[in-house]
C-alpha cells in the first residue's frame, strides 16, 4: 500500500489496461449524478479520499501484444498496468476530462489555435491529452496509444476510442449494454458541464478540472505475482456497484482456464478457450444491449440459459447462480483428479515389419494411468458457446418485429405472445430455436399452443402464474438436447388444460367458464367490471386484428394502446364506460380458441 495518490500522480508514466475478466463499465445515472455532485460539492483546497486503486504490473508476454503502447514501454519507460479494482471510477474520470476537453476546444476563443496554444490551468491541451488520454508515436504520428483502455479489441474498446475519444473512421461498432453506459456518462457530463460553463465561465470549468486531478486521492496498491488476482477481482468488484451473476461467471470461467494442468490444456487450446469465453460474452452483452430503448436483464437471462442448460429447481431464487459458481464451475473440480487407466480408451498400434508378438504375450509394461480433473475445459467450451448461441435467440423472443433471423409467422406469435404476457415460457421458446431438428412450422405451432394455453388457464381459469412452471422448465431442457419433442411438448399442454374443458351430452366439448365467471363477478363487485380483467385489452386487440387481416385498414397500435395515459385511448365503443352486471354467456366468451 503507498501513501495517497491523486489522478495526476497516477497517471505519470503509466498504462492501463482493463483485463478481459472484467466487467465493462456498468455507471448508470445514480453513481454519475453521485460523483458530479462530489466534485461540485469538494471545496478547492481540501482531498477527497477516493477509494482504493488496485493494480497488477503487467510483465513482457503480457504487454508485448499491445502493440500500440509497446513503444511507450520500451522507449518512453512507461509502465503498464492491469486494473484489478477501480475500472469504473478511472473510466468516469477519464470521459469527464475529454468532456472538458472537447468543451475548449469548442470555444471561441479556442477557434483558430493548435491545442498547444489552448491552456487550462497550466496545462495545454496538447499535455493534457498526452498525460490523460493518448499520445501520437512521433515523427510519422501514424500509432494512437491510449493511456486508457481495454486488453481485449472488444466493442467497449472501439466505442471509447471512436465515440468517447473522437479517433476518425470507426465505421460501424457493435453496441452492447456497457457502449449505452459509456455514451450515456458522456452526454451526462457534456450536458452538465456545459451548464456549469454557462454560470461559472471558464473559471469554473477550470477549478473542476484541477479538483478531479489533483484533489481526488486514492490508495493505490499493487497485487504481486504470486497474489490470485482473480479471486482478488471477485473478492474488490463485489463493493461498491455489485457485480452481475454474469460478469462474476465470466471471471471465474477465465479463472479456471488458468488451473489446468498443461497435460490437460495446452498452451494454444488454453489461448482458444480464453478467446472462446471472451467472444461469448461479447456476444452476450451485445444481445442484452441491442435494444437500446428496452435492455434485458442479464441476470434473468443467466437463469434462463442455466434452465434450458442443466436444470431447474424451485428452491429459491439463486439457485442458479449457486450451482454455477458453488457447484458446477469450481476450483475444486479443477484440482479434483480422477484416475483413467489408458486401456480403457481406444487406440490403433500401427503395424512394422518385426515380427509380431505371440498371443497372449506381455510386453511387461503396466498400464499407466492417466489423472483427469473432474471439469473438463470442453465442458467450458460446449457451455461458452451454448451461452452464446442462446443469447442471439433470448434477444429475438424480445424483439421479433423487423427481425431478419424470424419467419414472418414466427415474428408474428411471438409478438403475440409478448403481448399477452409470456409468463414462464420464454426459456422454452428460446430453446425452440437452439434445437436444429425443430422446423420453423413446428416452432409456430408450439407457439400457438402456448398462446392458447395462457389465454385459457391464466387469463381465463385464473391459475397461479406458477402452474406447472417445472414441468414445462425440464421441457425446455429436454427440447434443447434432443430428448423430447415439439409433439410431445404440445400433447403435455393439451392435458393440463383438461380441467378447463366440459363435455355435453352430445360428446362437443366446451371450455367451463366457471373459474372466470365467478372472477369477474368479484370485479364487479368491487366496482371494476370487465376493465379490471388483466386479458381484457389483449383480447380486444386480437379481435381487432382478426378484423384487420379479413378487411385491412388497421386502426390501433399496441404500444400507443399500452402506453398512453389513462382515457388517451378508450374501448367504450365496445361496451360501455360504466359496466352493468350482468351473467356472461358462453357465446361472449372467446370464440377464437378452439376447444379440441
Amino acid at each position: 500500500m503507498q501513501e495517497l495518490q491523486s489522478i495526476q500522480d497516477i497517471f505519470n508514466q503509466r498504462i492501463f489496461k482493463i483485463p478481459d475478466y472484467q466487467r465493462g463499465y456498468s455507471w448508470t445515472r445514480k453513481q454519475l449524478k453521485e460523483f458530479w455532485e462530489d466534485v461540485n460539492n469538494l471545496p478547492s483546497h481540501r482531498f477527497h479520499y477516493t477509494g482504493m486503486l488496485s493494480l497488477k504490473q503487467v510483465d513482457l508476454l503480457t504487454y508485448k501484444n499491445w502493440n500500440d503502447e509497446l513503444w511507450l514501454v520500451q522507449e518512453r519507460s512507461y509502465k503498464a498496468f492491469h486494473i484489478v479494482d477501480g475500472q469504473q471510477r478511472l473510466t468516469t474520470i477519464i470521459i469527464f476530462i475529454q468532456v472538458i476537453f472537447e468543451l475548449l476546444k469548442d470555444l471561441p476563443e479556442a477557434q483558430g489555435k493548435q491545442d498547444e496554444e489552448i491552456y487550462i490551468g497550466s496545462f495545454s491541451l496538447k499535455a493534457l491529452c498526452e498525460r490523460y488520454l493518448f499520445i501520437t508515436k512521433p515523427p510519422d504520428f501514424l500509432i494512437t496509444s491510449y493511456k486508457f483502455g481495454y486488453e481485449v479489441d472488444n466493442p467497449s474498446f472501439q466505442y471509447l476510442r471512436h465515440r468517447i475519444f473522437n479517433e476518425p473512421n470507426g465505421g460501424s461498432i457493435e453496441e452492447t449494454l456497457y457502449t449505452l453506459n459509456l455514451n450515456n456518462a458522456k452526454n451526462f457530463f457534456k450536458e452538465n458541464l456545459d451548464l456549469h460553463y454557462k454560470e461559472f465561465g471558464f473559471s469554473g470549468v477550470e477549478l473542476l478540472f484541477k479538483k478531479v486531478t489533483q484533489n481526488l486521492m486514492f490508495n493505490l496498491y499493487e497485487i504481486n505475482d504470486d497474489f490470485d488476482v482473480f479471486v482478488a477481482f471477485e473478492t474488490m468488484n463485489n463493493r461498491g456497484k455489485k457485480l452481475s451473476n454474469l460478469e462474476l461467471l465470466k471471471n471465474r470461467l477465465i479463472y479456471l482456464n488458468t488451473l489446468f494442468a498443461e497435460s490437460e490444456l495446452a498452451s494454444d487450446e488454453r489461448i482458444t478457450l480464453r478467446e472462446d469465453i471472451n467472444k461469448a460474452w461479447k456476444e452476450v452483452y451485445k444481445q442484452l444491449g441491442r435494444n437500446k430503448h428496452k435492455k434485458l436483464d442479464d441476470d434473468e437471462f443467466l437463469m434462463a440459459h442455466w434452465i434450458i442448460y442443466y436444470k431447474y429447481s424451485r428452491e429459491k431464487g439463486n439457485d442458479y447462480i449457486n450451482f454455477l459458481l458453488e457447484e458446477q464451475f469450481t476450483p475444486q473440480k479443477v484440482f479434483s483428479k480422477t484416475e483413467i487407466k489408458t486401456n480403457s480408451l481406444e487406440h490403433v498400434e500401427e503395424l512394422h515389419d518385426e515380427a509380431e508378438p505371440e498371443e497372449g504375450e506381455e510386453n511387461g509394461v503396466e498400464d499407466p494411468v492417466v489423472s483427469s480433473s473432474k471439469l473438463k475445459p470442453k465442458e467450458i467450451q460446449d457451455y461458452v458457446n451454448s451461452l452464446k448461441t442462446a443469447s442471439v435467440h433470448w434477444y429475438n423472443t424480445f424483439n421479433p418485429l423487423n427481425n431478419h433471423d424470424l419467419t414472418e409467422d414466427e415474428k408474428l406469435w411471438i409478438d403475440r405472445l409478448n403481448r399477452i404476457g409470456m409468463v414462464y415460457f420464454r426459456p422454452l421458446v428460446t430453446a425452440s430455436f437452439m434445437n436444429n431438428s425443430v422446423t420453423s412450422e413446428d416452432r409456430v405451432h408450439l407457439f400457438k399452443e402456448i398462446e392458447r394455453f395462457i389465454f385459457i388457464i391464466f387469463r381465463m381459469g385464473r391459475a397461479y402464474s406458477t402452474y406447472r412452471n417445472s414441468e414445462f422448465y425440464r421441457a425446455a431442457r429436454e427440447l434443447n438436447r434432443g430428448d423430447t419433442s415439439i409433439n410431445d411438448i404440445i400433447s403435455t399442454l393439451n392435458e393440463r388444460m383438461s380441467w378447463s374443458f366440459n363435455t355435453n351430452e352430445n360428446g362437443n366439448t366446451y371450455i367451463d367458464h366457471g373459474y372466470f365467471q365467478k372472477y369477474l363477478q368479484k370485479k364487479f363487485n368491487n366496482g371494476g367490471g370487465f376493465y379490471k380483467w388483466n386479458g381484457l385489452r389483449y383480447f380486444l386487440y386480437e379481435y381487432e386484428m382478426n378484423k384487420v387481416r379479413q378487411r385491412g385498414s388497421q386502426k390501433i397500435d399496441w404500444q400507443l394502446f399500452v402506453n398512453s395515459p389513462k382515457d388517451k385511448i378508450s374501448i367504450e365503443h365496445i361496451y360501455p364506460q360504466t359496466p352493468v352486471s350482468t351473467r356472461p354467456t358462453p357465446s361472449l366468451l372467446p370464440g377464437a380458441y378452439r376447444v379440441a
